[in-house]
């Protein structure tokens, strides 16, 4: 991990004196709201608060014996700016600083009880220098929005009966350019056009709140309030958003308060004691992620951690969190064995405080932005993830669907062969599909860490390959379930991802991969055209299967529903046998054509299929008056409409 900077032990400029405010950033209801665990706006109180002729400073540090604060305005000499604890016993200590100027470097100088001192970075600093350096930066968040027609109707585009469809991406290896990062504003132009043109709806960042090891893609943070330096200034992050809403495209945050690092400069053990994090290592360090794990139990951490979540949402106009790693929040136990964790009060395994946390996060920021998400990564079976807390929930809006993708992608990794005797994993995803409002995620975790490609998971020779990867999307696009897919993956790059260097884009030279990308376009546009894939897709009305017991066939066939009764059917073969002759039994005669067939030649398909369409006969299949001969193309979804109500 990257060390904290050494202070200069130069003695400080001699500077006029000027007279310290009477009056701090923090007012006595401030502290009242701080100590009771409710105050959710403390980005805009505490850390560095600049002012016409200087900054004020607080910084909690109620068992610090003495608190400084140091940095380039003072030579980073701990004895120029002495701090005051409050008198309150809150332990908050407070200072002006005069001639604080927008830009500058600075730290808080610790004296701990013992009297150890180190220097820290400030918890609430809403800018850093750019890693490996660790000094936090004053700084100004302004910046002009352009974006009042987005945030004007975000609330219809961020519902739950709207169409979502997530490109999920880490900033800094998403493109390069000779070799580097983008900034913010660089990407922000390259990045709208090619989502506009690839029709997902949202943007979903992977954490860029400030950390200091890149290699952990940002979710070991230490700067709850701070973008990362790495990629340039708030003002430019405040851009890239502003340029994506401008397009009509949403920003989902990824926000990580389950745990954090234990770098020297950051929270750990902030006032030479166990503040942030709980002193028992049984409840305080996370054995799989050799990082600490918040108290949530301290009024103060939660009043922290709320004020996070906020800032980002009000300062940068996200249009929802991804909150990250939530089973490990939810239960004591989370990756330790017998003996090596706490029960809860009752015994349990529950973390009942985390769960208190979690709820009043939930109804704070639905209660101020209605018009956002709230988005769990959350792998248990955990009841009610998704449900309003006064019915007994977390109060999330959505919560990934882990068992989807798990039995999905161990179904497709099997041989066409014997996919029929695996079957089951494809069809029990409906048994629970509406228990939670879900987001089926293809994300980053599952091309990383040996795990290879979604095109490397796909059996066969590379045709098969890439009619397997059209067939998972078209299949994914039409299950219940808002959508997300880490980026590479719409157009199938082969190697296994890696935060170094930039996605292979130069595969797109091959006709394959443009083909699956070009299918990825289609996907999004004709799924964002049609209510049925998406209107209900947390109710049972939205979906009907036709036949999900051809197990002998691999072939799955339901119906999806809107509210107005329009209906679009799939289908999906998951053998490379074409099949010829398929009755299907239909909820309505007509014409039905066909809406996408990703074995199309122009995503590079063989071109199986039905010359656009196919009338019903009156002929009773599967439980319905009417039915179709269809054509089914090799490891190939379709979906058809029905044009004309013969009825």
């Amino acid at each position: 991990m990257p060390t904290a900077r050494k202070p200069s032990t130069a003695k400080p400029r001699a500077r006029a004196p000027v007279a310290t405010p009477a009056v701090g950033a923090l007012t006595e209801h401030d502290v009242y709201l701080f100590r009771e665990g409710t105050h959710a706006g403390l980005g805009e109180k505490f850390g560095c608060q600049l002012a016409e002729h200087g900054a004020h400073f607080g910084v909690w540090a109620p068992n610090a014996a003495a608190v400084s604060v140091i940095g380039d305005f003072n030579d980073w000499n701990a004895a120029a700016h002495p701090m005051q604890a409050r008198a309150d016993s809150s332990g908050v200590w407070e200072r002006f600083v005069d001639g604080v100027t927008h830009g500058a470097c600075y730290k808080y100088r610790i004296t701990a009880r013992d009297g150890a001192q180190f220097d820290k970075a400030d918890p609430f600093a809403l800018y850093a220098e750019v890693p490996p350096l660790t000094a936090s930066r004053a700084w100004r968040l302004d910046h002009e929005w352009h974006d009042d027609e987005w945030m004007g109707q975000r609330r219809a585009r961020n519902a739950l009966s709207a169409p979502m469809s997530i490109y999920e991406l880490h900033l800094g290896s998403w493109r390069r350019r000779d070799g580097r990062m983008l900034s913010y504003r660089e990407a922000a132009d390259e990045l709208a056009a090619y989502v506009l043109d690839m029709g997902f709806t949202h943007v979903e960042l992977m954490p860029i709140s400030e950390h200091p090891f890149y290699g952990s893609w940002g979710y070991q943070c230490t700067g709850y309030f701070a973008p990362t330096a790495r990629y340039g200034t708030p003002q430019e992050l405040m851009a890239l958003v502003d340029t994506l809403h401008q397009h009509g495209i949403g920003v989902i945050l990824d926000w990580v308060p389950s745990h954090f690092p234990n770098d020297a400069h950051g929270l750990a053990s902030f006032d030479g004691t166990f503040l942030y994090e709980h002193a028992d290592p049984r409840q305080g360090f996370h054995p799989d992620w050799n990082s600490l794990i918040f108290n949530y139990g301290r009024n103060e951490v939660r009043a922290f951690l709320l004020s996070s979540a906020r800032h980002w949402l009000r300062r940068y106009h996200f249009d929802g969190l991804r909150v990250d790693a939530v089973a490990s929040m939810l239960y004591l136990d989370y990756g330790r064995r017998e003996g090596e964790w706490v029960p809860n009060r009752h015994g349990g395994r529950e973390n009942l405080e985390a769960i208190d946390f979690m709820r009043k996060l939930n109804e704070l920021i639905y209660q101020e932005f209605p018009d956002v998400q709230m988005i769990a990564e959350e792998s248990t079976a955990w009841p009610m993830v998704s449900r309003p807390t006064w019915l007994g929930g977390l109060g999330f809006g959505m919560k990934w669907n882990m068992g989807w993708m798990h039995d999905t992608l161990a179904y497709v990794r099997e041989d066409p062969v014997y996919r029929k005797y695996h079957h089951d994993r494809l069809t029990f995803s409906l048994v629970y599909a509406f228990n939670e409002n879900f987001v089926l995620p293809l994300s980053h975790d599952e091309v990383v860490h040996g795990k290879g490609s979604l095109i490397g998971k796909q059996p066969g020779d590379s045709w098969r390959q890439f009619a397997g990867l059209r067939l998972l999307y078209g299949y994914m696009w039409a299950h219940p379930g808002k959508k997300l897919l880490f980026m590479g993956g719409e157009f199938g790059q082969r190697r296994e991802w890696t935060h170094e260097g930039e996605l292979e884009w130069g595969v797109l030279q091959h006709a394959e991969h443009a083909g699956l990308q070009h299918w990825m376009r289609d996907l999004n546009r004709i799924y964002r055209a049609h209510a049925a894939l998406w209107e209900i897709d947390f109710e049972p009305a939205g979906f009907q299967w036709i036949d999900a017991a051809d197990r002998d066939a691999s072939v799955l066939s339901f119906v999806r529903r809107a509210r107005d009764g329009s209906m679009v059917l799939v289908v999906c073969n998951f053998t490379p046998v074409p099949r010829t002759n398929y009755v299907l039994g239909v909820p309505r005669p007509g014409y039905w054509r066909e809406l996408a067939n990703s074995d199309a030649q122009i995503y590079g398909g063989s071109g199986v299929g039905n010359f656009g369409g196919v009338a019903s006969n009156p002929a009773p299949a599967h439980g319905r008056v009417h039915s179709l001969t269809l054509t089914l193309p090799p490891l190939a979804a379709l979906w058809l409409v029905c044009e004309n109500d013969g009825s």
